[in-house]
This record gives structure tokens, sequence and C-alpha cells, in this order.
């Protein structure tokens, strides 16, 4: 047998590889894990930038990607190198990860964290120049066309956002001072009893609105509005009350200082609505106003008048004041102290007041003439005057309730003499009554005591027959059981060809089941013999009987 031995020279050679592909292994593990390896840490994403090969006499020359655009690595040339060099559109998240420094510019970015309350306006950095007139950019990240403000804000949460490609900035609440009107951005929240009244400041070609005031408002709620396309203005809705009212004079102490007919006195300074009377006396009046702004009213009060505020001071207020004095120049103080006329005063008022509020888009709900205030020299004798005609009707008043009183005890006793006759009527009747219904009674009792006999006599007559017919049945009864019974022994004895057998028949059928019939001979010669078998029987017979029986 013979062996096949190596030679020393081939030994060598094949342990030359293995060591050179182990320092190969080593050093590709070494450069991968020690150079290429980047470990990318939570919250944070990284970007790429395609440098190209470290040795710039490589053949295929890549060209850099057009400024503002991402870079194409996919796409190979003609060497199979990447076309373009630049940023890649897409980063890779956390995780470790292999890129060689030398062919790749490796940068940490921090993902963009939006808090609650918060939220972040977006400027795309890349795509074609917006149109003119145009400043805002519709689509969602990673799908814009132009250059410019998205349109779109992010709302809170994370995101991954390539700096190359878009810038951030994060926005609160936002209020902005537009002509000394301050308008609201970013977060806004509207309260309860409020609207939002939005003003777009740039056409929206998606939802096909317009630049300027809306004529929907939102409701309350809390809204993300980009400050670069919306501004909204928070307006109050719901009632409001103004009131001009007229000072009272007071004395050195504060006391309220009356007239001579205890009237309070007004304070010579302006206050309250003045105005002259047709026949020329000074007029002073309360006057108080609930009107409001409802929520489709919202956005014309915006565009008209700019808040809420300026419609008081710039609408209420003037309109109460015109309107009291022209209307009030019409009366004189006699009307103006009269009911009738004065109701017609305080109604021409609040229609004058309802319809210019109207014109505006102004609610109103009352308006209220609440005093008016007439010169004491003109009231007095007014007040004297309408004094004596009370005066007069009181006394008119006093003699009719003297007669009115004199008619009243009349129609008392009228009252109660009715209601004493009555009272005799109603007893004669009562008796009357109760002695036709004794009687009718007492016939009646009667007619039933006649009936109840008439009843006893044929239940009386009913019974006698039921017997007679009760005892003919029970004789006719007997008579068939027996005519039937000897029927039946006469066909027992026709059956049985005579009446032994018939008789032997009947004791046969009463013997009993279990009876036992023993033979003895009794030949000549054999009477003592056979004694002993039948006594013998007989014992054993009588011991069965015995052992049978029911114990007691």
């Amino acid at each position: 047998m013979s062996s096949i031995s190596t030679p020393k020279f081939g030994r060598g050679l094949f342990s030359l590889i293995g060591a050179i592909a182990m320092l190969v292994v080593l050093g590709w593990v070494l450069v991968e894990f020690g150079i290429n390896r980047i470990y990318v840490p939570e919250g944070y994403s990284m970007q790429l930038q395609y440098k190209g090969p470290p040795l710039p006499f490589l053949p295929g020359g890549r060209p850099p990607a057009a400024r503002g655009e991402f870079a194409t690595p996919n796409e190979k040339n003609e060497y199979g190198w990447p076309k373009e060099l630049g940023i890649l559109e897409n980063m890779v998240g956390p995780g470790r990860h292999f890129y060689c420094p030398l062919w790749w510019k490796r940068t940490l970015v921090p993902d963009v964290t939006v808090q609650p309350g918060e939220l972040a306006v977006v400027t795309s950095r890349m795509g074609k120049d917006l149109p003119k007139d145009q400043f805002l950019v519709d689509g969602t990240l990673g799908k814009t066309e132009f250059k410019g403000i998205m349109r779109q804000v992010l709302t809170p949460g994370t995101y991954r956002i390539n700096p190359y490609a878009y810038k951030h900035e994060i926005v609160q609440v936002k209020k902005i001072d537009s002509n000394g009107e301050i308008k609201h951005a970013g977060w806004v929240e509207i309260p309860t009893g409020y609207v939002g009244v939005v003003t777009n400041l740039t056409d929206n070609l998606a939802t096909n609105t317009r630049r300027g005031i809306q004529e929907g408002v939102l409701p309350p709620g809390l809204y993300p509005i980009n400050h670069h396309e919306r501004h909204v203005d928070i307006v109050e809705i719901g009632y409001r009350e103004q009131t001009i009212t007229a000072n009272i004079a007071k004395d050195a102490m504060g006391g309220v200082v009356m007239d001579a007919s205890g009237e309070p006195m007004i304070a010579d300074d302006g206050s309250g609505i003045t105005f002259p009377s047709k026949d020329s006396f000074n007029i002073q009046m309360d006057f108080t106003a609930i009107w409001g702004v409802m929520p489709h009213q919202a956005p014309e009060i915006i565009r008209n008048f700019g808040n809420v505020d300026a419609v008081e001071e710039k609408v209420v207020l003037p309109q109460i004041n015109s309107i009291c004095r022209n209307v009030g120049s019409r009366f004189s103080a006699d009307e103006l102290m009269v009911g009738e006329t004065r109701l017609t005063f305080q109604k021409a008022i609040s229609e004058q007041f309802n319809k210019v509020l109207s014109e505006k888009d102004i609610t109103m709900l009352y308006g209220l003439v609440r005093h008016i205030y007439i010169p004491q020299q003109f009231r007095l004798p007014i007040q004297s005057r309408y004094i004596s005609q009370e005066l007069k009707l009181t006394r008119e008043q006093e003699q009719l309730t003297t007669k009115t009183e004199a008619l009243l005890g009349e129609a008392k006793q009228k009252v109660q003499l009715e209601s004493e006759r009555i009272h005799v009527e109603t007893e004669r009747m009562v008796a009357q009554e109760i002695a036709e219904g004794q009687k009718t009674a007492a016939e009646i009792a009667a007619e039933t005591g006649r009936l109840v006999a008439e009843i006893e006599r044929q239940t009386a007559e009913v019974e006698a027959e039921a017997t007679i017919v009760l005892g003919e049945a029970t004789a006719n009864a007997k008579k068939m059981l027996e005519e039937a019974k000897a029927q039946k022994f006469k066909l027992a004895v026709e059956a049985f060809g005579s009446g032994e057998a018939y008789n032997q028949w009947v004791f046969a059928t009463g013997l009993p089941e279990d009876i036992q019939l023993n033979l003895l001979y009794a030949g000549e010669g054999t009477f003592w013999t056979d004694l002993k078998g039948f006594t013998e029987t007989m014992l054993g017979r009588q011991i069965q009987e015995n052992s049978t029986r029911p114990k007691r």
C-alpha cells in the first residue's frame, strides 16, 4: 500500500492563500465596522451626499446634480458609476448603517418635533418658481412642485425633514397687528360664545376660495392656522347692553337733591340724552339699547367696522343720541308726560333704531326709554292739573262705590230671602219624595211576597210529581233487574242442557284452584295397610296449609 504525500511547496502555498484570505476578511471587517459603520440615534436621521470615488483619475466623470435638485445615485453611466453627485432625497432613520466616508458625506439631522400647542410652517427650497401673485405652495412633504411657503402646516408629531429641501418654523399662538386690529394665527382657540372670521391672504384654487374676508365663520374650537395663508378675527356673538343715563344732582353730603314735587333733580353736566321738545322745553332722558351680533353677521362687521367695539363706538352710541333727539323733538313736553303719547314716543324710537341697525346688519332686541325728565316749571302745572282731575275722578268713584255698596246690601238681603225660600221648598220636596219612596217600597214588598208564594206552590207541585216519577222508575228498575236475572238463569240452564249440569258447573267453579285429589285403594284386606299412607298424606297437607297461612 502506497501513500501520496503533498510537497512542502504545495502546503506552503495553501497556507499562504489561507492567511491572505483571513487578512482580507479581517481587513474588510475592520474597514466596514471601524470606518464605514455609523450609528444614527433615536430622534435623528442621516442625510447622505454622494461624493464619488476618492481617486479623481478613475474613468467616467460624474457631474453634480443641478442646483436645487436631489442627486439620483441609482442612475448609472456607461462605466457603471452613479450618474450624479449630490445630496440624496431620502434620509435613513435610526439604527446602524454602513457608508464609506470617502464616497459619502454623512450628516446627522435632528428630526423635527412639533409639540402640542405648536405647529410648523414649512418652506420648500426646491422646485419651480411660483406664478406671479402667488406665494403659497400646495402639496405635502416630498410632493411639492414649486418653491415657497407650503400652504399645509404640520400639526403635533415627529417629522423627518431633509433640510436641503425644506426649512421649517415652529409657531405657537401668533397675533398680528393689522392697522390696529389684532389678527390671530398659529393654534387659534375660539372659546364658547365666539366665532372666528377668516381672512384669506391669497386665493386657494383647491377649495375655490378667494382672498379677503370669508362669509363662513369658524365655530368654537381649536384650529391650526398658517399665518402666511389666513388670519382669524375672534368675534364675540350674542347681545350687549348699552345704557345712557343722566346724572342725579347730589348735595354736599352726597344725598340726592329733590325739587318741590319730590322728584330728583338732574345734574347740569351734559349727561344723558338732551333735546328740545316741540314747545322748546329742555328735556333729558335715559335710554337702554339691547343689541348684538349674530354668527352670520360677524364677517360683515369685520369688513365694515374692524371689530365689535367699533360698532358700539361708531354706530350704536351715535345713533342712540341722534334718533332720540330727532324723534323727541317731534313731541311736546305735555305729550312726553301723558301715558298714551309717551308710549307712541317709545314705539317710534324703537322702530327707528331697529331700522338703522338692520341696515348695517346689526341685530337689535330692545330699545327702551327708561326715564324722561321734564323741567320743573312745566311739570308742576301739568301735575297739578292731573292731580285735580284725579281727585275729581276719585270723588266720582267714591260716589259710585257708595251706590254700589247700597246695591250690594240689597242684593245680599234678596239672596238671604231666596236662600230661606229655597231651603223650605227643598225640605218639602224631600218629605214628598220620602213618602212616595216608602209607598213604592211597600207595594214592591207585597208583590214580592205574592210572587214568592206562587213560586213555592209551583215548586211543591213539581217536587210531588218528581216523587211519583222516581217511585215508578225505581219499581220498574227492580222489576227489570229480577226479570234479567231470571232470564240469565234460564239461558244458563238451556246452555248446559239440564239443571243438574248447570249445578255441577256452579259447584266446579266454586272449588279452590289448588285443590289436590288423592285416590286410595280400599279393596278387601287393604284398609290397615292403606291407612298409613292416608295419614301421611293428610298430615303433609295440614303442614303445607299451616306454612302458607299468613301469621297474625
